[in-house]
């Protein structure tokens, strides 16, 4: 006979199943809520309600200070993770907040708000989110070293500025999904260490100046991005998914950019933003300033054509020290299609021949590893033999060479002997070679 399973974990008692969350990070502790409805019931966010507006040319002001008021009672214990559904009554409407907090001093606010309201979130006014607004004392906010702000609306934006204002030992900041928001700034923050600003697709500029920041991303639409006082800048990451709006493309914006990363050691950038730049005649060798002490590059795109191959090689000559290059195709991302340019930075160069681009790309002296993630090994397709044979050309201390197809299929990069080599590519069983005109080819082993 069967013995029916126990859960005896999930029969304890409900302080004691909140002691265990509190040893957990916020993210696992939350997944608990999947394993029954004991744990479930941990996670059931308890309602309140919080003042009523009043009238008066300081409504908004007290307002705002009773409803982070509300949030520093919250925030005043962290002996373990809670959820509450925070109701506040502001002059501009209500605003529904699910506040989420962790023992690591972390605050997780996800602002819901109705259809009608979603409405006012995309009218012609200016929105704008930072820390520029003056602090008010608010107990218990100081301590907050993590804040994730998701769905802020229109009638929450005094609110969440207040609240950036507020938090001024703030470590970790991430902004996501804050449809119309127009504009992020924060200034003169010395403790924030980690930025995320994602899909906030109206965005049309961020200002940061965060003397101890050290990682930055930025996922949506490029738009105008300022970094001030970023030396201290190791990680960028720039997942761009389209230029905003109509306007022209702006070279000067995206090189000032560009140059105030020069600190950075790892960055992530699309490869449409790179074809863009050189299509409009920038030529990266002759720009007054270099990636000097980037380490690590990761090139993304939905694709690898002849122009953004070029395009890579020609960056490749701002990037003095690279050590670590990885390539990564993606189908599901979208395809940017580059715009014709009627004005040359320096002047039009992607009409150059493969091997004239190729021979002014500079020596990558440190660069020790090469991976290409999401390529194929197509018979008619010499993208990538060209990159490798660009890359290998170039290296002097290369120790290896991966691709990896979108089947997680690996292959490594070997030195083989070509007693007669040729341009075109040839299986044999698990072995592709690639033939190059010198007295030896290399060939990709299928790794199994």
């Amino acid at each position: 006979m069967t013995q029916e399973h126990l859960d005896l974990i999930s029969n304890l008692p409900e302080d004691i199943l909140q002691r265990i969350n509190s040893f957990l990070p916020l993210k696992e502790a939350v997944r608990t809520s999947l394993l029954s409805t004991q744990w479930r019931s941990l996670w059931t966010p308890t309602v309140v309600n919080h003042f009523h507006a009043g009238d008066g040319p300081t409504a908004t002001v007290n307002a705002v200070e009773d409803s982070l008021e509300a949030i520093g009672a919250f925030l005043g214990s962290y002996d373990s993770p809670e959820m509450r559904k925070l109701c506040f009554r502001l002059p501009e409407g209500h605003v529904t907040v699910v506040a989420t907090k962790g023992v690591d001093k972390e605050l997780h606010l996800n602002f819901l708000h109705s259809e009608k309201e979603e409405q006012k979130c995309y009218s012609p006014i200016r929105r704008e989110l930072g820390n520029t607004t003056p602090p008010i004392n608010i107990t218990n906010l100081s301590t907050l070293r993590t804040l994730h702000l998701r769905s802020v609306a229109s009638v929450a934006e005094h609110f969440a500025s207040s609240l950036l204002a507020n938090c001024q030992l703030l470590h970790s900041l991430k902004i996501e999904k804050c449809g119309g928001l127009k504009r992020i700034a924060i200034e003169k923050n010395e403790s924030l260490k980690s930025l995320i600003i994602a899909d906030c697709l109206d965005i049309e500029n961020v200002t940061v100046s965060a003397t101890g920041l050290r990682s930055f991303v930025y996922k949506g639409l490029l738009t105008q991005i300022h970094m001030k006082n970023g030396l201290n800048l190791v990680d960028v990451v720039l997942d761009l998914e389209g230029a905003f709006g109509h306007g022209d493309f702006d070279c000067e914006e995206v090189l000032s950019l560009l140059s105030s990363l020069k600190e950075v050691e790892t960055l992530t950038t699309s490869g449409w933003l790179l074809e863009w730049l050189c299509s409009a005649g920038v030529i990266c060798g002759r720009l007054e300033f270099q990636l000097y002490k980037l380490k690590q590059l990761r090139w993304i795109d939905s694709l690898m054509d002849a122009a953004k191959r070029d395009s890579l090689a020609c960056f490749l000559n701002i990037c003095p020290i690279l050590e670590k290059l990885f390539i990564t195709i993606d189908p599901s991302r979208s395809r940017v299609i580059c715009p014709y340019f009627h004005q040359h930075w320096h002047e039009p160069h992607l009409w150059m021949d493969f091997p004239t681009v190729k021979s002014n790309v500079l020596q990558l002296k440190h660069l020790t590893l090469i991976e290409f993630l999401g390529f194929t090994i197509d018979g008619e397709d010499g993208l990538l033999s060209s990159l490798v044979d660009l890359l290998l050309e170039n290296t002097i201390v290369l120790k290896s060479i991966m691709v990896k197809s979108h089947e997680n299929v690996s292959w490594g990069v070997t030195k083989v002997p070509s007693r007669r080599p040729t341009l075109k590519w040839w299986n044999c069983r698990r072995r592709t070679a690639i033939s190059l005109p010198r007295n030896f080819s290399f060939a990709l082993i299928e790794d199994r």
